[in-house]
């Protein structure tokens, strides 16, 4: 257990009733988000999911877009049930998985999903995004996982990506991704014209520092993103103009951030270089 995380506060599951009524054959899902478990994506997508397995939804107690894949180390972690299979935390989506998969399941789960998101998950932006950390902490428990995502900004509709997700849950389930992978899923406004498997987008975004001064007098910032969407010379192949032309986005992620190319780059250098011996002064 990760230091930080507490317990005490969330009484585990009881599954007696439902392994009575035989449900346990079918597959374990945890679904979590990083809107707040009372967000209307993850309720959707909950309730779309549970035709294709048996849904746990841990979730945050609150907004937590941008946490990234940040874990709360210095405070306790509360959670409450809300109903049944369902479960309120104080923490980012990272929490909330690995909470999940040591205290509150039973049994490991087949598939972790994270979403649906309220707006995009694109590009450069998926370093930043509490969704698609949640599938990437399945994945490092070696869990097939992905994260969906509304490409939209506002008139949020959840139905088509509800829908989309649940039988994507399906094949993956039947067929299950390699280790340390995970999959980033778009999905722009209706009507939706089919879907393509994408590549992250390099679309640049510039970050934005607002400053004001509060009603004591004191300087604060805000952050904020100027997005610019594709220009001509974007990939063909990438996120953002997969949406932007009406279609679902499916990109393929690797957990392992390695860069190969630059290794081999990197084993051409001198030999000298790395039989230099580094000495630190007190």
């Amino acid at each position: 257990m990760r230091a930080g995380i507490e317990t005490v506060y969330c009484p585990p599951p009881a599954f007696g009733s439902l392994a009575a009524s035989g449900l346990n054959s079918l597959a374990e899902i945890l679904l979590t988000n990083d809107d707040g478990v009372h967000a209307p994506g993850i309720v959707i997508l909950a309730d779309a999911l549970s035709k294709v397995g048996r849904v746990t939804v841990v979730a945050p107690d609150r907004e937590k877009s941008a946490s990234s894949q940040s874990l709360t180390l210095h405070d306790p972690i509360r959670c409450d049930a809300v109903a049944e299979r369902r479960y309120s935390v104080s923490g980012t989506p990272s929490d909330c998985v690995i909470l999940a998969l040591h205290y509150l399941l039973p049994k490991r789960p087949d598939l972790v999903i994270s979403g649906i998101n309220r707006g995009p998950n694109l590009g450069r932006d998926i370093g930043y995004s509490g969704t698609v950390a949640g599938a990437v902490e399945g994945a490092n428990h070696d869990i097939p996982a992905f994260a969906v995502s509304l490409a939209m900004s506002t008139e949020y509709q959840y139905e088509a990506a509800a829908q989309f997700s649940a039988s994507l849950a399906e094949k993956m389930l039947e067929s299950p991704l390699p280790k340390g992978s995970i999959l980033n899923v778009n999905v722009p406004a209706p009507p939706i014209k089919g879907v393509r498997i994408t590549v992250q987008g390099k679309r640049n975004i510039r970050n934005l520092i607002v400053e004001n001064t509060d009603p004591r007098g004191r300087k604060y910032f805000w952050l904020d993103q100027d997005l610019h969407m594709p220009e001509a010379e974007e990939n063909p192949a990438s996120d953002y103009l997969a949406v932007t032309e009406g279609y679902v986005s499916l990109t393929p992620l690797r957990i392992d951030r390695t860069n190969y190319d630059l290794a081999e780059t990197m084993a051409t250098w001198p030999a000298s270089l790395f039989k230099e011996t580094i000495s630190v002064t007190q």
